[in-house]
């Protein structure tokens, strides 16, 4: 069963630190939003899986997530 990625535990930070930069840097909160959407669709694709979803797709998915995860610990200096 798919699962959403945890990214507050990949970056090793807490909720309450989180909400304090995404509320003091408007780029940042766009991009948290930006990972959110694309890892539900990660997640939707990977469901969906068995249906046909092609190994192609869920690879540019999750490159694409990883792009965005990059972007904030970039910006986050983690």
């Amino acid at each position: 069963m798919p699962v959403k990625h945890d990214l507050l535990q990949d970056l090793g930070l807490t909720k309450e630190a989180v909400s304090k930069f995404r509320s003091e840097n408007a780029h940042l909160n766009q991009l948290f939003i930006q990972y959110s959407e694309k890892d539900a669709e990660v997640v939707e694709a990977e469901a969906n899986d068995a249906i046909g979803v092609p190994d192609d797709v869920l690879k540019k998915l999750k490159e694409q997530r990883l792009l965005i995860k990059d972007k904030i610990a970039q910006i986050l200096g983690a």
